[in-house]
């Protein structure tokens, strides 16, 4: 596949097009069978929609994701995110061993060049995962040590402590060699030795090479910096516009003064608002620091968006990827104890803020699995949906359209009550009419108790809920905005 080169020498600018980006994850293995790839193999496959599980395959492939083009404009979404889609003997595809081969079981290499051709005829973009910190023990590299030990070619490859090696001890043992979370099976590059630094850096140019529009890269703080900052000029100079996006949960300000990455998965923006929203209604048995789950107060939120926002210029929170949830962390709706109506107030937070917003696959129809590999189960396709907020997302993805300034700018936020919050940002000066106009968004999450509000004169442009523009009264858990 050819792709036309961009020579722009803007190797410390972000892609642009990120600010009117809606974004959707897949983790393709569970998002649908085309019934085209593998029909001759005689696969052993898991009935679909079956209990997730770290083991085997369900068989979804990237024509399936093909099939899906139009199902994505529904909701207005316009660039997709795929998990891992190379060689790897694990469903999740983070255990890479064919860093250049699409997985046979998705399609193979012909299905990603029809993928990225489809969604380009329709304007829309494609990020891949990026595992650099570590590959699987079937990597051919590291096959070539298993088999040859201290004499392999590729001993300097990986960082060896002793030999010999035990690719297939537990955890509690020592392997022999440094791996991701003392994890034999996947064993971490060394990225001091200058072969393994060129292999890998010519993975991420081939395939921006061959038409992907970014890269979502796994564990990044557990690589050198100076890796990253090769990797970029890399990248940028065959095309300038990519995005790059780094898995850094909490402050990533080292990684985002724009020698490194664009972005991060803006996992702070997303637990709070998933918590706000809950209110006094949140699961919190999934333990994780940096994703935690606990009950906010108006003030607790406001704080942690300025704290967040603040750290970064306005350049990198236009280039954030904003997320609820997604295959690491149980589903919102799973958080949100069933409750849809606190899952679309969640929503809407995160259209609101500067940056990506992604919705994670199924969302759209209620899937609620909680924590891994619950989360990673088979889309419903062919069945009833449990929920269908398709219509819902769409009006979120219209409204960021039609008010650009929600992409760049962070609003400025208060609490009314215990309950209820509002938000403001000021807009450019209307020349005409020597007018300064605003943004004005109100949110009540109470189940039970109404909220009186100071209503503009002028229509609300989005409501959620119910409002009594009589009496001045916005229902339990709405929301409504005005532009006046």
């Amino acid at each position: 596949m050819q792709t036309k080169k961009h020579h722009k020498n803007l190797c410390n600018s972000s892609p642009t097009w990120v600010e009117s980006a809606i974004v959707y994850q897949i983790f393709p293995d569970r998002f649908r069978r085309s019934g085209r790839v593998g029909i001759d193999q005689n696969w052993t496959l898991q009935r679909w929609g079956t209990d997730p599980s770290p083991y085997g395959f369900f068989g979804g492939d990237l024509y399936g994701v093909i099939d899906a083009l139009d199902h994505f404009e529904k909701m207005g979404v316009n660039c997709i995110y795929l998990n891992p889609v190379f060689c790897s003997a694990a469903n999740h595809r983070y255990h890479t061993f064919d860093y250049f081969q699409v997985d046979p079981l998705l399609g193979g290499n012909s299905a990603l060049e029809d993928l990225i051709s489809a969604l380009h005829s329709r304007g829309m973009k494609i990020v891949l995962d990026g595992v650099f910190n570590h590959c699987s023990r079937g990597f051919w590299a590291f096959h070539n040590l298993l088999e040859n030990g201290e004499c392999s070619p590729y001993r300097d490859w990986f960082c060896i402590h002793n030999f010999p090696l035990f690719p297939y001890s537990n955890s509690s043992k020592n392997c022999g060699y440094s791996c991701w979370w003392n994890n034999p099976a996947l064993p971490k590059f060394n990225h001091k030795h200058p072969p393994v630094r060129e292999y890998l850096l010519s993975v991420a140019v081939h395939w921006i090479e061959r038409g992907i529009d970014g890269w979502r890269l796994d564990v990044p703080d557990e690589v050198p910096q100076d890796f990253w900052i090769e990797f970029r000029k890399k990248v940028k100079e065959v095309n300038s516009d990519a995005w790059i996006i780094g898995e850094i949960w909490g402050d990533a300000r080292q990684w985002l003064k724009g020698d490194q990455f664009d972005g991060i998965m803006n996992y702070r923006v997303g637990w709070s608002s998933v918590c706000w929203a809950a209110g006094n209604k949140l699961r919190k048995s999934y333990k994780n620091p940096s994703y935690p789950l606990k009950e906010l107060g108006g003030n607790d939120f406001i704080d942690i968006l300025e704290t967040t926002y603040g750290w970064y210029s306005r350049e990198v929170n236009k280039s954030q990827l904003n997320l609820l949830d997604s295959h690491d962390v149980p589903r919102a709706l799973n958080t949100l104890k069933g409750d849809i109506s606190a899952l679309k107030i969640a929503l809407t937070l995160l259209f609101l803020q500067p940056g990506a917003p992604c919705i994670f696959y199924g969302t759209e129809v209620g899937m609620s699995g909680g924590e891994e590999p619950s989360c990673r189960e088979c889309f419903p396709w062919g069945e009833p949906w449990d929920q269908d907020l398709m219509t819902f997302l769409w009006s979120l993805a219209a409204l960021r359209q039609k008010l650009p300034e929600l992409s760049n700018e962070v609003l400025n936020w208060t609490t009314i009550g215990k309950d209820g919050l509002y938000g403001s940002l000021p807009l450019q000066d209307d020349l005409a009419s020597k007018t300064l106009n605003r943004i004005v968004i109100f949110i009540n999450r109470s189940r039970s108790l109404s909220m009186t509000i100071e209503m503009p004169s002028s229509d609300y442009l989005f409501l959620l809920g119910e409002l009594d523009s009589r009496k001045n009264i916005l229902a339990p858990q709405s929301i409504v905005l005005y532009k006046h």
